[in-house]
């Protein structure tokens, strides 16, 4: 198969490309516009080849998305380019509702033109807006986005499906819980955590730091998002969950734990408006439909992602540079 993956440069688009370009003999061709979390060294051991194609272009430029999908042809598209953090989109909304829902519509309707065979568009839990416990969010549970990030992508999934229910379009919806893992831009909780106490630096934790996550190694959520693509059903959505909550504060402490450093090293910062209590995820019908399962427990998902991040300090430090600084010290500067 030729498959076209968006955001592929991406945390979750490059985990995706590596194991698709180990287990597969597929044809990949990655679209992305290398925005600040986009990262071509995370495909470093992909080469350019027969078997795999780097396009620099935005899923909203309509006629690159056009001569793509005229030039290769792809069975399948994975879409996962997003803006994709939540504070990000509070501090400046106008480009998660360009790329969410602009971008999203771009290659629904090239995919329609083109008459693709399958289009897996990859979203998220927070969709499903903050539950209170014991309730789990099944695909059918009603939408209550609290962001501008959420409602951008509630808002694409509902394009998404109705390109399905309209025209017919082979669309198939994921989507996850909190991922981590390697190569996540240190901006997320887990990453972010775990480069400032490398460097002995505070570790900003919103409000009281019971805000409760459910979270999913990369590698397992890819697995997820493959089993989708392969043997999921056509108007679909699929929930993708790592079966492990805790709250923020807890995480913080196991990172703290696992680095070896103390835990005056955590800094209550002012929570950010709109800040979701608790995400759930039920993922037994992809279980059950696919026979997916995650894999990874997350106390050794999280001691893995510590030592890569320990045995990465050039990588940390490049993606740290420039607008990420710059970015942080806003955020967090003045808390």
């Amino acid at each position: 198969m030729t498959i076209l993956i968006t955001g592929g440069a991406g945390f979750i688009g490059s985990a995706f490309i590596r194991m698709l370009a180990a287990e597969t003999d597929w044809r990949l061709v990655n679209l992305d516009k290398l925005t600040y979390a986009g990262n071509l060294e995370n495909l470093a051991s992909v080469p350019e080849g027969p078997g795999y194609r780097f396009v620099h272009g935005d899923i909203c430029d309509r006629a690159l998305v056009d001569s793509l999908l005229d030039g290769e042809r792809p069975d399948a598209i994975v879409h996962f380019a997003a803006e994709s953090h939540v504070d990000r989109s509070i501090l400046s909304p106008e480009p998660v509702i360009e790329t969410n829902l602009r971008g999203t519509f771009t290659l629904l309707e090239a995919a329609r033109r083109h008459g693709l065979q399958r289009f897996v568009h990859v979203s998220t839990d927070e969709v499903y807006g903050s539950l209170a416990a014991p309730l789990e969010a099944t695909e059918d549970f009603p939408l209550n986005p609290s962001s501008p990030y959420s409602a951008s992508k509630a808002g694409s999934d509902l394009v998404a499906r109705s390109y399905f229910v309209t025209y017919g379009l082979p669309v198939r919806i994921t989507r996850a819980s909190n991922n981590y893992g390697p190569y996540q831009f240190p901006e997320k909780l887990i990453p972010l955590m775990i480069a400032n106490a490398m460097e002995d630096r505070p570790l900003p934790v919103y409000g009281d730091g019971m805000q409760v996550r459910d979270w999913l190694y990369a590698e397992d959520h890819c697995r997820g998002i493959r089993a989708v693509l392969e043997r999921g059903r056509d108007g679909e959505i699929y929930n993708i969950g790592g079966n492990r909550s805790l709250p923020n504060l807890e995480v913080v402490r196991k990172v703290l734990q696992l680095a070896g450093k103390p835990e005056s090293l955590i800094r209550y910062v002012t929570d950010r408006p709109g800040h979701d209590r608790r995400y759930a995820l039920a993922s037994e019908k992809l279980m059950r439909e696919t026979g997916w399962s995650p894999r990874m427990d997350f106390e050794t998902g999280l001691a893995r992602t510590i030592e890569w991040y320990r045995d990465h300090p050039g990588w940390v430090a490049r993606v740290r540079s420039g607008e990420y600084r710059a970015y942080y010290e806003k955020q967090y500067g003045g808390r």
